[in-house]
């Protein structure tokens, strides 16, 4: 059997929410095995109960972090201590870190800058810096939960929710989102100017956290056409393809 790529998934509790933990295990079985699963936190807390059972159903070890000085957690220290240790060591292809801390940026370009992937797991409110820095960040209050025994932990009001699709007014007025789509588009375009979805998808990872479930959308197609940007060929097929409206020199 072909060895499948290991990840390290580290969770700073003090800032990530216990519901989302199946999505997020699902999503990294997609890359590989989640051998390491490490949870950071005071456990001694009250505000970290909603942890308690998740951790041993889901084979994560809790690190117990007291905090050394008022109100502020020493959890995110421990965290990045124990990922530079990993990756020297232990040498993992890729890492999963769970928080809306953009304190965590300058570790994921430590660790990217040395060949491993790093996948983000946080909420709409996480700084920018640290989403862009991931090799692909997840915005967890937009993915469809379904969680299941996990939702049972969640804090009193907050319901599994899928999140409405951003709509195209909004999309378009995205200058960021809407830049890069198209030079990834131009990017991988042919001499019609038509240019394979998957193509363009490898086009937008090399620079970019990008993931349109973020915006609502499970596929980048569906994305793409949302925008109103782009003219969309053999939707539904292998061999969807896409051109930007303003080039003219292809018909549908």
């Amino acid at each position: 059997m072909t060895p499948r790529a290991r990840i390290a998934l580290l969770i700073d509790a003090d800032n990530a929410s216990p519901r989302g933990i199946d999505v997020i295990l699902n999503e990294l079985s997609a890359a590989g095995e989640t051998s390491i699963r490490r949870a950071y936190g005071n456990w001694t807390k009250p505000s970290l109960r909603g942890w308690a059972d998740l951790l041993l159903e889901r084979a994560i070890r809790p690190i117990q972090q007291y905090d050394y000085s008022a109100r502020k957690n020493a959890s995110d220290m421990a965290l990045v201590v124990d990922a530079l240790a990993l990756h020297y060591t232990e040498k993992p292809e890729a890492f999963a870190i769970v928080s809306s801390d953009g304190d965590f940026t300058p570790l994921v370009m430590h660790l990217r800058e040395r060949g491993a992937s790093v996948y983000g797991f946080g909420d709409d409110k996480t700084p920018a810096p640290f989403k862009n820095a991931c090799s692909r960040f997840l915005v967890m209050d937009r993915l469809e939960d379904d969680a299941g025994p996990a939702a049972a932990s969640a804090p009193a009001g907050a319901e599994n929710r899928t999140r409405a699709p951003v709509p195209t007014s909004h999309l378009k007025q995205d200058t960021a989102l809407v830049t890069l789509l198209r030079r990834a588009v131009k990017s991988a375009a042919d001499e019609a100017g038509w240019a394979r979805v998957s193509t363009v998808g490898q086009h937008i990872a090399n620079q970019s956290s990008l993931d349109p479930r973020n915006y609502g959308y499970q596929k980048l197609s569906a994305l793409l056409e949302a925008t109103e940007l782009f003219v969309i060929r053999d939707a539904a097929t292998s061999t969807v393809a896409v051109r930007d409206r303003r080039d003219g020199s292809a018909t549908r």
